[in-house]
């Protein structure tokens, strides 16, 4: 197993300040001054980041920091170097170094990258952050920024250790439009009093069209040539190769995902939960479970977070829907849902009408109004259209995302020290355990009473145990003592 030395990246920042150093007492005489007015000013430095996970959703987020012009890729990680997918984002580096293990990325590269960009397993993005943070590197990694709720408390504690490094959250959407729309109309008091939320998420689940009545994990199947089947389990515990695991087939295992919550509520609640400050619930509730197991998360869940009063805003009920055909009650006026153009009717046994299809997205109820919403940067819409046209002229001004640099850009310029990210560990870290509270109440089917103080699970022992999950595989011990 490769080794970290911190005596190394110590005495590379040594050298560095010492340098930097030496750059602010060695002024130039008149002269030079004068003569450096006549060269061409030189290009902006670029950050250099090292990329790990370079396939699939790597390779799409790797493009988008490459387009925005700030930064070099200098090294590119994945531990199946030799498929096709790789071999594409590799051909379009080619000066990059290579490297399957992360851990030999850090010890043996890290003098020669800024950041870098993780975008791998759920499970796995722990210990590559952990690892960056504790070599001093600015950190972009896709949501969930952890699989449990003990490592996001882990990454928050190691981010807020290190105040001088910018960390960044894959979802995208908070620095697009329903961001600075949430923004300026919780501002300018238009969204206040909210005391339910229900988000859905209903497309197709492709990470698990397996059967429930599985009893044992998959059997073995011969390793692809050059993968590195360990550095992929890294702190899991084993399990023998099998496709149903590889290639975004993870998500929907409990031991290397977050089932459709952590994939998609990030991109649906994440406005809500920052700026109405929902912090932790105090109550988590499995209402519907079908065809629970002990391998991988339900086809449908329904889920219910309470969570308490914060200053003058009220408690708020936050309901999560997943599955193809779970669909959460929806109230009139709601519109058009996709796959059914036909407005809501007016008239329903209980005010609420349940389409064949439904958008992923949230809805929003207070005191005065209701808003619906989609995913990611989808903006905010007053319901019904009745209504919205009556507030219209009232609504306040919701600067275009145009002026604002988009989530990657965010990130990079955060790395120079021009902007703060809209997503830091800070501020998703709490809604990530959050979801990470809810798989908790999917996996034992149980009512949660959570102690946000202690920020313990105080009704129920064995629950409370699987917040840290499982300890770490042998000899991937110390991403958990950096």
């Amino acid at each position: 197993m490769t080794t970290i030395s911190r005596r190394k990246f110590v005495k590379t920042a040594g050298i560095s300040a010492a340098g930097a150093l030496l750059a602010v007492n060695g002024l130039p005489s008149d002269a030079a001054a004068k003569d450096k007015k006549k060269k061409k000013e030189p290009e902006p430095e670029k950050v250099r980041l090292a990329c790990v996970g370079i396939a699939n959703r790597g390779a799409q987020i790797i493009r988008d920091f490459d387009n925005t012009g700030l930064c070099e890729i200098v090294a590119l990680c994945d531990v199946d170097l030799q498929s096709k997918e790789a071999q594409q984002t590799i051909a379009k580096y080619p000066h990059a170094k290579l490297f399957t293990d992360f851990r030999e990325l850090f010890e043996k590269y890290s003098g020669q990258f800024d950041a870098v960009a993780i975008a791998i397993p759920d499970f796995a993005h722990f210990p590559v952050s952990m690892l960056a943070l504790s070599y001093g590197k600015h950190v972009y990694v896709e949501k969930p920024m952890a699989r449990t709720f003990y490592e996001c408390e882990l990454l928050m504690d190691m981010a807020r250790r290190h105040p001088n490094l910018a960390t960044q959250v894959g979802n995208q959407g908070h620095s697009e439009e329903n961001y600075f729309q949430f923004k300026a109309w919780t501002e300018a008091g238009i969204i206040k009093d909210v005391y339910k939320i229900v988000a859905h998420h209903n497309d197709w689940r492709r990470w698990h069209p397996y059967s429930p009545d599985i009893y044992k994990y998959p059997d073995a199947q011969p390793l692809p040539e050059g993968m590195n089947w360990d550095c992929w389990l890294n702190t899991a515990q084993y399990h023998e190769y099998n496709d149903k695991y590889h290639r975004g087939n993870w998500r929907g295992w409990f031991d290397f995902g977050m089932g459709a919550i952590g994939d998609w509520a990030a991109h649906i609640i994440d406005t809500c939960h920052e700026f109405l400050h929902l912090g932790l619930p105090t109550e988590i509730e499995p209402l519907k479970l079908t065809d629970p197991n002990d391998f991988f998360f339900p086809k449908e869940t329904t889920l219910r977070f309470n969570f308490p009063a914060r200053g003058s805003m009220p408690p708020v009920e936050m309901f999560w829907y997943d599955g193809q055909k779970n669909f959460p009650p929806l109230p009139a006026g709601y519109g058009p849902t996709s796959g059914n153009s036909a407005d809501v009717p007016a008239t329903n046994m209980d005010g609420t009408f349940t389409p064949s299809s439904l958008s992923p997205g949230k809805i929003i109820y207070s005191k005065e109004l209701t808003f619906r919403g989609g995913s990611h940067g989808s903006p905010l819409r007053i319901i019904p259209e009745e209504k919205a046209r009556e507030m219209e002229s009232s609504l306040p001004y919701v600067p275009p995302e145009e002026e604002f640099s988009n989530h990657f850009k965010n990130f990079l310029l955060a790395c120079k020290g021009e902007e703060k990210t809209r997503s830091p560990f800070e501020i998703f870290g709490p809604m990530c355990q959050t979801f990470a509270l809810g798989v908790v109440a999917i996996r034992t089917g149980r009512k949660l009473n959570f102690d946000s103080r202690t920020k313990t699970i105080v009704n129920d022992p064995f629950a409370n145990s699987l917040l840290s999950g499982m300890p770490p595989r042998r000899g991937w011990e110390e991403f958990y003592k950096l």
